[in-house]
């Protein structure tokens, strides 16, 4: 989400992702706000956790082989329940998350399946502003932007 799925790779032959700039303004909101932000994926090149713990979010998941379990994990490890945490998924192995979550959003090019079943789905496709949006939404709501 944080990305638009495309892999590059630098001159070195590193993976690389490119990043919507906007989201990292949008997610230091958040966290200064006090909303516990986290990530979870089934990515595995470590300069993506590095790159997101450096926008203040507190927890990164990566390589999840089962994003339910993962969430529970960290419901736990932040003492939420899943009735508060809105959960911005893009795929099929996102939706027993967003069945669970309070919140359940997506992106404008998230699975079919996901966006008939989310209440809320951004005009903004994933990597192209759609963290942004949500954020820049719910922080709104509260009165924080």
């Amino acid at each position: 989400l944080l990305t638009d799925g495309k892999l590059y790779l630098t001159a070195n032959g590193e993976p690389s992702r490119a990043f919507y700039n906007k989201d990292e303004y949008a997610l230091q909101q958040a966290v200064k706000n006090g909303f516990t932000v986290a990530a979870i994926t089934r990515g595995r090149n470590e300069s993506i956790r590095e790159r997101l713990l450096g926008y203040g979010l507190h927890a990164v998941y990566m390589q999840s082989p089962d994003k339910l379990e993962t969430f529970k994990e960290f419901l736990i490890t932040f003492d939420l329940q899943p009735e508060n945490v809105l959960y911005m998924g893009d795929d099929m192995p996102d939706m027993p998350v967003l069945e669970m979550c309070g919140v359940p959003t997506c992106p404008a090019d998230a699975a079919t399946e996901l966006k008939t079943f989310c209440p809320y789905v951004s005009p903004f496709t994933g990597g192209n502003g759609c963290v942004r949006d949500v954020i820049e939404q719910v922080l709104r709501l509260n009165g924080k932007w």
